[in-house]
């Protein structure tokens, strides 16, 4: 009787994990499914969407230019209302394509000083650093195994949501990296308006927004492509905040086996506040 339960059981485990395993090949196949469609609907949109979309913004232009003082005040604000909407299907599409192209068109991954890619990113941000007389301070940063030129983009949208989302005071932030274990986990901190914790998971989902446009312009995709781009290199993404009390995103990168040695490089902690003294 011991036997046939003994065996009874093993049955049991054995179909729960056929279909388990089922489960999970379909969930593969629909998920394959869907990056496909996307990708396919990120051709379409570079090809038949784009294009229709940048000659009306250049036909508005146009009329504009050449009719200014023929049209009343209320038919130029018409005019221009619709130019805004073309300008921001535009925007909406181009960073549509950047998210649906995360996996398709990356860099092969190689050894990335992620100095130069805070610099890069850094340099990139410029005219809002200095608009907005930011200060941004950064830790030494490793070396690792990555897309460069993604990384790049992560840091910039980290780096520029908390120029954007900042408070009364000037952006003051502040990145960090550390290892544990085989990861190593970056940080970007900063003094801005932070975020209620009920809304940590819907930032990262694609045009999410949790302010109005007029408050805060962009699309809403910066955020769901940084997820991606860190999911595509085997990390994750997550945040602290207290509302108004500023906010510290993280993620985490693969690092090489402890035995193999730390990445790191020796580059000094930098402040570039110093950006900003002379604006």
């Amino acid at each position: 009787m011991e036997v046939l339960t003994g065996v009874g059981s093993q049955i049991g485990q054995f179909v729960e994990r056929t279909r388990a395993e089922a489960q999970l090949r379909q969930a593969s196949t629909d998920l394959q499914r869907s990056n496909t469609d996307l990708q396919q609907f990120a051709y379409v949109a570079s090809h038949d969407l784009f294009e229709p979309l940048r000659m009306v913004a250049s036909y508005l232009q146009l009329l504009t230019d050449r009719s200014r003082d023929k049209l009343d005040k209320p038919s130029q604000e018409f005019i221009g209302f619709a130019m805004d909407g073309a300008r921001r299907m535009q925007a909406l599409i181009k960073d549509l394509l950047a998210y649906a192209r995360v996996d398709t068109r990356g860099s092969p991954f190689e050894r990335t000083d992620f100095e130069e890619v805070f610099q890069a990113a850094i340099s990139n941000l410029q005219i809002a650093i200095e608009e907005t007389k930011a200060a941004v301070a950064h830790e030494p940063l490793p070396t690792l195994v990555a897309d460069r030129v993604q990384m790049t983009q992560v840091f910039q949208n980290l780096i520029g949501n908390a120029i954007k989302f900042h408070g009364s005071e000037p952006p003051r932030i502040e990145i960090g990296a550390r290892r544990e274990k085989e990861e190593w986990i970056f940080s970007v901190h900063d003094n801005g308006i932070g975020i209620d914790p009920k809304n940590f998971e819907r930032i990262f989902a694609i045009f999410q927004r949790l302010h109005t446009r007029r408050e805060y312009p962009g699309t809403g995709i910066g955020l769901s492509i940084c997820k991606k781009i860190v999911e595509r290199h085997g990390g994750r993404i997550w945040l602290e905040s207290v509302l108004g009390k500023g906010a510290t995103f993280y993620f985490s990168l693969p690092g090489e086996k402890e035995d193999d040695g730390p990445l790191t490089t020796d580059h000094k902690t930098t402040d570039h506040a110093a950006l900003t003294k002379d604006h």
